[in-house]
């Protein structure tokens, strides 16, 4: 059985070097969703709890809401972090509040302070997919990944290889402790 959540992200990007409309910076509303599968939980008759989907997702995810992502070797790059410099923001505001951790994997790097993330790839629909599943694939049974940006969509299916074990008083999972987070219930 699976859960399934969505998150609404909005971005600019640009596609470097390609020959068309999207090469110049332009900004887009995305629509990700996200199918985690499972065993239902006997105790709360549910695969995962979509809202415990939504904040595990979102601690990571917030990184590219009204974010500017570019590819690593586009040259706006330096002039983008340039010009932060120049206003003082690069290295982030106290009204910037809503921003996940700083991460830094082979495919991103999430640089929160200034909301920027630079990518190894051009930011398509399928890109967001790799980055996503790479960044979530250890805290959630990821089955989908479908990504809409525009008139793009792509989807990708993974397998999942064993149940995750999750509290049976609230659905999240146990800590490795064997006592929820959440509620503090035991494992029995």
């Amino acid at each position: 059985m699976r859960s399934i959540t969505t998150f609404d992200i909005q971005y600019a990007h640009r596609f470097y070097n390609f020959k068309g409309e999207a090469q110049y910076l332009h900004g887009h509303t995305g629509t990700l969703t996200i199918e985690v599968e499972d065993t239902i939980n006997c105790g709360v008759n549910m695969v995962f709890p979509c809202n415990e989907i939504k904040k595990i997702a979102w601690h990571i995810l917030q990184n590219f809401d009204h974010a500017l992502i570019l590819r690593q070797d586009d040259p706006l790059l330096p002039a983008i972090l340039g010009v932060y410099e120049a206003q003082g923001i690069r290295n982030g505001v106290p009204t910037n509040t809503m921003k996940g951790p700083a991460f830094k994997t082979e495919l991103a790097t999430a640089h929160p302070d200034c909301r920027l993330v630079v990518t190894k790839e051009t930011m398509t629909a399928e890109g967001m997919i790799k980055i996503v599943h790479h960044l979530l694939k250890d805290q959630l049974n990821i089955v989908k990944l479908t990504f809409r940006s525009g008139d793009n969509t792509a989807s990708e299916c993974y397998q999942v290889s064993e149940s995750r074990d999750r509290c049976p008083c609230c659905g999240i999972l146990m800590g490795a402790d064997g006592v929820c987070p959440k509620c503090g219930c035991r494992k029995k």
